[in-house]
This record gives structure tokens, sequence and C-alpha cells, in this order.
């Protein structure tokens, strides 16, 4: 019983969305030359991360090596609460004749936002 109690109360509550954050998703051929660098290090397996040049912030997220082409990633959350930033992306699969094509590749994107100061939770 204890054990049940501490742990309820130890859960984060989810916050409210407080706004909607405008989001600019980048190609690869305009993103800062240190984030391209930093992503071209780490593209061979998933990653997520934040980048910053104090102006703007760029949330960066990678599904690491896949055996083809065609792969596409959709934004579909992007929001301020009143303690986080909240993104979501879904990773959309190949067609058919995609996947037969057996060259491999690193689908990420890069979204750009403005600056703020709360940390980027993932889902």
């Amino acid at each position: 019983m204890v054990t049940l109690v501490c742990m309820a109360g130890c859960t984060r509550e989810k916050s409210e969305k407080v706004r909607d954050l405008d989001a600019v998703i980048l190609s690869e051929e305009v993103l800062p030359a240190e984030l391209k660098e930093i992503i071209d290090e780490k593209k061979a397996k998933p990653f997520q991360f934040t980048y910053s040049d104090r102006q703007k912030l760029y949330i960066c997220i990678g599904y690491g090596k896949q055996e083809t082409g065609g792969y596409s990633i959709t934004l579909d959350e992007l929001y301020l609460t009143d303690s986080d930033v909240v993104v979501s992306t879904t990773l959309l699969g190949p067609s058919v004749a995609d996947r037969e094509k057996k060259t491999a590749t690193y689908p990420f994107i890069v979204i750009q936002t403005e600056l703020v100061e709360q940390p980027v939770i993932f889902r």
C-alpha cells in the first residue's frame, strides 16, 4: 500500500498544451554546417537531439540506417506546454518499388522553430 502511494506521487503529470509552435522543415542543403556534421556522425543509428544557434531551435530526429530508399517523415505535433516542448513524428515506409532498390538510406528530419528555454520531449 505504501509503495503504491509513493509511486503515484512520483509520476509526472501530463502538462496541458499552451500553444502550437511554428515549424519549418529544413532540407539538408540549408542546415548550419555544424549541425550537418553532427547529424552525419549520428545518422547510422536512431537519434533525437536539439541544437541552437542562439536565434532558432533545431529539433533533430533520425531513424537510423534503413536498407532501402523511399522513406519519409511526418511532423505530427509540435507544441509548447508550461514546462516542455512536445514533438511527435512518424516514419512512413517506402513504396513496393522503393523496397526493391537495395540502397541504404538514413532518414531524418530537422525542425526549425523559435528559440524557447523549455526542454524538448520526444514522443
